[in-house]
């Protein structure tokens, strides 16, 4: 199956359709999540004395920790909303594995991004277009975040500009969603999720139709 940014947005509009509701109520818990997440992170900051100014480092810690959890959480739960959205349900949301490979992908990611924004800007663009689908891959295939940048690579081999686009229109949907006095968010944020995860699926080779695999620690 060949890519292109408008079939991977053509499919994101197309999936949401078939379960609109649902997928506006998954994520309206998702920004929930990270609300709790906010709010947590802050009380322990507040409790021990930090500020804007002094921002408390076990705040920080604790919001990073969370956040990766819910994350993570939200990748699975795209992946299998991508592979089966009529099946899928809010419990997909729970996916507590791989903690650490997840974690030290999105930060690796995240230092190769912010330093070559610092080097002229072109050298973050094409660490963004590079990695972008590293914890992605983490989560679905369930390999190392050097593994995972390396595949994130050879998939998107010879689709640079096409995946430069795809990220365009993202953030050009996530912005018209955001001006559509927020309420848009709620379909704008499923359908760039579900288009980019399509994105991955076709390079990938995946035909998507697979479920994601369950937790050992669910079923232990």
């Amino acid at each position: 199956m060949s890519f292109t940014a408008g079939s991977a947005i053509r499919f994101g509009w197309e999936t949401f359709k078939k379960r609109p509701w649902f997928f506006v109520g998954a994520t309206v818990v998702i920004v929930f999540a990270y609300g709790v997440v906010g709010a947590i992170s802050n009380g322990i900051g507040s409790a021990l004395g930090s500020s804007a100014e002094a921002p408390s480092v076990i705040g920080g810690l604790v919001n990073l920790a969370l956040s990766t959890f819910v994350g993570m959480g939200v990748t699975a739960f795209f992946l299998a909303a991508h592979d089966n959205p009529e099946t899928v349900d809010l419990s997909t949301l729970w996916h507590p594995r791989p903690f650490w490979k997840f974690l030290a992908a999105s930060i690796l990611v995240g230092l190769a991004v912010g330093i070559g924004l610092v080097l002229l800007v072109v050298p973050g663009i094409l660490a963004m277009i590079f990695f972008m689908f590293s914890t992605v891959i983490v989560i679905d295939r369930d390999i190392g975040p050097i593994e995972a940048m390396k595949e994130s690579m050879r998939i998107g081999r010879g689709h640079r500009w096409s995946l430069l686009g795809l990220v365009v229109l993202l953030v050009l949907i996530v912005f018209v969603g955001l001006i559509a006095l927020f309420v848009g968010l709620l379909v704008a944020m499923p359908v760039a999720t579900l288009a980019f995860i399509h994105a991955y699926r076709v390079l990938s080779g995946s035909d998507g139709r697979r479920a994601i695999p369950v937790d050992a620690t669910l079923v232990a």
